[in-house]
């Protein structure tokens, strides 16, 4: 079952979440996330966690200064993908 998440995750277009994920290969999410803590480990699969919000505008909505994020986006759930293919900032 670790090779099917691993395999999953090599075939994705995109980071996908835990619930995505679960859905995909029909197991509950607490197990799944168990699995892929043992991928992070060894490095094969990076998170990205889902509080990176960042201004949707890219200019900002003209009532904040947060240099942090922005305190009205919701937080993404965390994603999850192979080691290397991150995107770049």
């Amino acid at each position: 079952m670790l090779q099917q998440v691993l395999h999953e995750i090599e075939q994705a277009r995109e980071p996908l979440s835990l619930n995505d994920l679960a859905r995909r290969l029909e197991i509950d999410p607490g197990t799944l996330d168990g699995m892929l803590t043992f991928w992070v480990r060894k490095g094969r699969i990076v998170v990205r966690d889902g509080d990176e919000s960042t201004c949707t505008t890219g200019s900002g909505c003209g009532s904040c200064a947060s240099t942090v994020g922005c305190p009205f986006a919701g937080k993404a759930p965390r994603t999850f993908m192979l080691k290397g293919e991150e995107p770049r900032h």
